[in-house]
Formats: C-alpha cells, structure tokens, sequence
C-alpha cells in the first residue's frame, strides 16, 4: 500500500518484537515446556501448520513466522487489527447487521465507523433466505473517502449467515485497491456453509493453483481459488478462529493471517497487550477435533480450558485436518453436515410459532422476521399476547 499502515500509537513501541480432547490431555502432560511461555507471535507448531494449510487453500506461499499472529481468540485478532491500523478521524466501512465488537473497536482506537446495510434484493419479495440479501454497489462506492482506512466483512454473516458471491467481494475488492483502503475479513465460521454454498476468501486470491502435495488438496482447493481476488494479500487481513472450527470456543484461540507488511504492526500492539496465548492448547489444534453440541439459536457450545494448555492442542487438530482434508473423515465435512439439520429444524420451530426465519447459509446462527407477532397482538391472541 501507498499511505502510511500503522496507527501512529504504536510508533516507538515496536523494537522490542524480536482427536481435540485427546491432544488436549497429551498436551497438559506433555512436560514442563507445556507450561512455559512459547513463541510470543504464536506457537511455532501452531503457526507453521496453519501456514502450510492456508497456503493450500488461499494459493499463496505463507511464511509461518511473517505472516501469522496467533491470539486470544479470533477477538483480540480483531483488537489488535484495529488498534494497529486505524488512527484518530479514520473511517471504517463496516457491513450491516454485523458482530457487536466491531463499533466500539473503531471508536476505541479513534475511528469512525460508517455503515452500509445488506438488503433483501428488490422485487424479491420477503426474503427467505441470507442469498437474499445483498449490498448496493451504489451506497457502497458512496461510503468511501479520503478518510477511509478500512472495510470489515464477515463472511459468513454474525447473524445473518450471507455468503459473499465472488462477483459481491470482487466489488469489494475493487474498491479497496481503488481508494487504498484496508480489507480487514472476518471469517471465522468459514468452515460452516451449507446446501452446497462455497466460502470465498478474498485475502490471497491468484489466478493459479497453488502446488500443493496431495491430490486431494488440489481437487479441494479449486473452489476457493476460482473466485480468485488479485492484489488483495497485501492490504487483507483475514481473522480465524480455532473456538469456531473445531467447536471449542472456551478454549480462545485466533489469528490473524496477512501479509508481513501488515502483521508486524499488529504484533506491536499484541506484544504489549497479551504478550502470548497459552502453550499447550495451540499445539492440541494439530491433532484431534471434538464433537459439537447445539443449542437454540446458538448451534455450538464450548469447553473453558486452562489457559496454559492451549496453543499445542489447536495445531494438533489442524495437523490432522490437513491429513484427511476432502475426505468422509474431515471435521470440517462434518460439521456442517450436522448442523444442517439442526439449522432446518429450528427454522421449523421458529415458523411454528409465527415467525418468519431467514436461512442462513453459513454460521450458525438464525435471524427471524417478527412481524407476525403484532398481527396476533392486534387481533387479541392470547397465545401471543403480552403477559399482564
């Protein structure tokens, strides 16, 4: 990029940077070094796998210690994004509806957020499904100045479960190389899309496959790699979440992925915040996964773990994700396999009782059109009348 990166809060402070339960257990009792600090940036098991899975799937030789920063959940990515990028009097396009942390992350690091609502296509009729519901290319292309630092994605969608087309992030893309603006994605439930829907990334995205080592992975690859976004890897930073893919989310572990240009300043405010994640858990994420629960509108529940024991799990977990990657045996098939009929079942019940879900295509939540219930209020309902 043109324009100066980093927020100049961080400037004078950066010279000092220098199957999941199973491996959990392993790792508790791996040693005395289980229960020591570790790399501050991330574990180097950790990092290096998910270097090694992500250059498969983004088409982009990613360096372990360069371009990956390992965090306190996909939470403190976010926070150590906005902290490192966005000065005083920036503007930050954000997408509505959108996760609730995003606006007051801007404000906190002297931002100012400026927002652009998803809308259900017109002449569509009531929507029924997040497809639906798509941005203007007019309002958005308006929300761009020269104040503009950054836009936030979420694909898919906190809450709604919209899955950017290619067509919709090539727009963004566009527009952020246009204006020099920062892509900051948020992709933590990247894993869980569903009737056949396919996640695009938009950080890395080239015009050919990556080399990847098993045959598998290149047959898997091709279905990110054809929505490819060139010029986006070094103005992206793309937010990943370990609690989200592999069902552990008391377990707070994330990372951010980008290029170096990027992550240092990132580094800077995570070095002298957090300091590091805990050990043992970013190791368990190579190996194992665990099963999920689902609950209400909420599909997944997590187990809160020691702190000192996390980063050896999650790159366990990772390490055999990348082993069965496009097979039966894949967590990351499974998944949302599961979940797909929960997500029809509670829409039955949502509809059983007046209300009008909104399918998602990805996540795992459900939003609902409670216009119903004030026709049943007005015609004196008692079964859906406010109680006295």
């Amino acid at each position: 990029m043109s324009r100066k990166l980093h927020a100049r809060r961080i400037e004078g402070v950066d010279k000092n940077i220098c199957f999941i339960q199973e491996a959990f257990c392993k790792a508790v009792n791996g040693g005395v070094h289980m229960h020591q600090y570790t790399r501050a940036f991330g574990h180097p098991a950790l990092v290096k796998i998910l270097a090694k899975f992500y250059s498969g799937i983004v088409g982009q030789e990613i360096d372990p210690m360069e371009d990956v920063l390992v965090t306190v959940g996909a939470y403190q990515a976010l926070y150590c994004t906005f902290q490192a990028l966005i000065d005083e009097g920036d503007e930050v396009i954000i997408v509505e509806p959108f996760f609730d942390c995003y606006q007051p992350m801007v404000k906190m690091a002297g931002g100012t957020a400026v927002y652009v609502p998803l809308k259900p296509r017109e002449g569509s009729g009531p929507a029924k499904s997040s497809a639906e519901w798509v941005l203007s290319p007019e309002e958005l292309k308006s929300k761009f100045t020269p104040r503009t630092k950054a836009i936030v994605i979420n694909t898919p969608n906190n809450p709604l479960g919209k899955v950017y087309l290619r067509e919709e992030l090539q727009m963004i893309a566009d527009l952020c190389i246009k204006h020099d603006v920062v892509c900051i994605s948020d992709e933590v439930y990247e894993w869980l899309t569903y009737d056949g829907t396919k996640h695009v990334k938009i950080g890395k995205m080239i015009r050919w496959l990556y080399a990847c080592q098993q045959i598998v992975w290149l047959n898997v690859t091709q279905r990110f790699l054809a929505a490819s976004l060139p010029g986006m890897w070094e103005r992206t930073v793309t937010i990943g979440s370990a609690g989200k893919t592999f069902s552990a989310t008391g377990w707070k572990v994330g990372w951010a992925i980008g290029s170096h240009l990027i992550l240092k300043h990132l580094k800077t405010v995570h070095q002298n915040s957090v300091y590091h994640c805990a050990t043992a858990a970013q190791v368990e994420h190579k190996i194992c996964v665990m099963g999920v629960k689902h609950m209400s509108f909420h599909f997944l529940t997590g187990v809160t773990l020691s702190p000192v024991v996390l980063k050896e799990a999650v790159a366990v977990g990772f390490q055999r994700e990348y082993d069965v990657f496009g097979t039966e045996e894949s967590y990351f098939q499974q998944l949302p396999a599961l979940l797909h009929e929960k997500r029809l079942r509670l829409a039955d019940c949502l509809r059983s009782i007046g209300l009008n879900p909104i399918i998602p295509q990805g996540g795992y939540f459900m939003i609902a059109d409670i216009s119903n219930l004030s026709k049943f209020q007005k015609s004196g309902s008692t079964k859906y009348s406010k109680r006295k």
